[in-house]
C-alpha cells in the first residue's frame, strides 16, 4: 500500500483537472503521481520553504493560509486533498471544501481522528476519509 495509491484513489473519484494538495509540506509523492495521471496539481502550504521545495520538484505551488484562504486560488479546482495533515488544519480544509463545493479527501496519519462528518474508505489498505459535496 504505497502512499501513491492515494493519488490513484483520487483519480478514480474526480474528473481530470486541477486538484489542490493542502499542507503539502515536503512529501511530494502523491502530487507527482497525480501529475503522472494527467491532473494539474496546485500544492499549498504556509511554509515558504515547502512551497519552494515543491516548485523545485516540478509542482505548481503557492503559499496560502488555510485559516484565511484566498478562495480565488482554488476556484477552478475539482477537488481538495491532504496527506497526513496536522490536526489543527483538518477543519479549515473541510470548511474550504464546503465554501467551494468541492469534495475533500484526507489520508490521515495513523492514529489521528477525523471528524464524524467524513466517510471512511479502505482503498488498497489505506484508510482514506472522504467528504463529498
Amino acid at each position: 500500500m504505497p502512499i501513491e495509491d492515494f493519488a490513484d484513489f483520487i483519480a478514480s473519484r474526480v474528473p481530470k483537472g486541477k486538484v489542490a494538495e493542502l499542507g503539502i509540506g515536503f512529501q511530494f509523492k502523491v502530487a507527482l503521481r497525480l501529475k503522472e495521471l494527467g491532473f494539474r496539481v496546485l500544492a499549498v502550504d504556509w511554509n515558504e520553504k515547502a512551497v519552494e521545495a515543491a516548485k523545485e520538484a516540478g509542482i505548481e505551488a503557492i503559499r496560502d493560509d488555510l485559516f484565511n484562504p484566498r478562495l480565488e486560488l482554488y476556484e477552478d479546482a475539482v477537488a481538495l486533498y491532504s496527506v497526513r495533515p496536522t490536526p489543527e488544519i483538518v477543519e479549515p480544509i473541510l470548511d474550504l471544501g464546503k465554501k467551494l463545493g468541492f469534495p475533500v479527501f484526507i489520508l490521515p496519519l495513523a492514529g489521528d481522528t477525523m471528524p464524524r462528518t467524513m466517510r471512511l474508505v479502505n482503498y488498497r489498505g489505506l484508510a482514506i476519509y472522504v467528504k463529498d459535496i
